[in-house]
């Protein structure tokens, strides 16, 4: 299943939905009791996510309750996580462009909530804090169950879904401060979505492919398969030190191509496109405002 939050061009108010190519229906639409957003539905169990899809089935022979895609507004893929996990230096190719030791722990850091916005948002920054922002193609887990102590082999059976991320940073201060939680958690600089698949649809997450466009410009262009740890590790790794509760957002890293170690470099500027898309999940496009 597709899941995304979606809402009227003219409300401020975004409701779940589920996606089925390009058109979705409202949760509350096909359920009584239905849940009101994604961590509604993760926490109330895996049982309300197959009423809805059978929901969802029943409802193909009732237009009235579907809606373009097109003409509905996005908000973030994932809202009201209980912590926003980001990995960094897990892949060979963006440590080594960004003269980065790949440790032999992983490089963990989280990201505010603040940050999270929605497929075709307009993120904002200042001008005098960063003329360095760049763009991050990741992909995004999201854990569907406590997860403590979890063996790798069994890590996947945790995840609820997957998701495109975003994981824009000023680099000029990631470069000039200790810690990374800054640098990437202005407001808006963590898009996720569109959508939010099921685990069941992705039978091999390191099987994906990862893309940017920068201004209809190709710039990274990999497969998941360049993990220097996979997301079964990672799952397991961060479940030794600390309870993964439901509806955890675990951001994986990004390949190389990032627009600070090209020559000249390539930075996020007023009125810049960003779209950065993930193979089985979708597209996620950002566009820029430097004030």
């Amino acid at each position: 299943m597709r899941f995304a939050h979606l809402g009227a061009p003219d409300d401020s108010g975004a409701r779940l939905a589920v996606v089925v190519d390009d058109r979705a229906v409202f949760a509350d639409d096909l359920i009584d009791d239905a849940p009101r957003d994604l961590q509604d539905l993760i926490d109330r169990g895996p049982g309300l996510t197959a009423m809805l899809e059978n929901a969802s089935k029943d409802s193909a022979g009732r237009p009235e309750l579907w809606h373009p895609v097109s003409e509905l507004r996005h908000a973030s893929a994932v809202l009201r996580p209980p912590v926003i996990l980001a990995i960094g230096a897990n892949y060979a190719a963006h440590s080594a462009e960004l003269a980065l030791k790949v440790e032999k722990a992983a490089t963990v850091f989280a990201l505010w909530p603040n940050s999270l916005t929605a497929h075709e948002s307009t993120t904002t920054w200042p001008a005098e804090l960063s003329d360095e922002v760049d763009y991050e193609a990741e992909l995004g887990v999201i854990i569907g169950r406590p997860a403590r102590n979890v063996r790798v082999a069994d890590a996947l059976d945790y995840v609820f879904g997957y998701t495109v991320v975003n994981d824009i940073t000023a680099r000029n201060l990631q470069f000039s401060e200790a810690q990374w939680s800054r640098c990437k958690s202005f407001d808006g600089f963590t898009p996720t979505g569109p959508v939010v698949i099921t685990a069941d649809q992705i039978p091999d997450p390191q099987d994906l492919w990862l893309a940017t466009t920068v201004d209809g410009r190709l710039l990274q262009d990999a497969s998941t398969s360049g993990m220097v740890r996979s997301v079964a590790e990672l799952i397991a790794f961060l479940s030794r030190s600390t309870t993964l509760q439901p509806g955890t957002l675990i951001s994986t890293g990004s390949p190389g191509g990032a627009g600070y170690s090209r020559t000249p470099p390539i930075f996020l500027k007023d009125g810049s496109k960003v779209t950065v898309s993930c193979s089985g999940i979708g597209s996620l496009t950002t566009y820029c405002r430097v004030v």
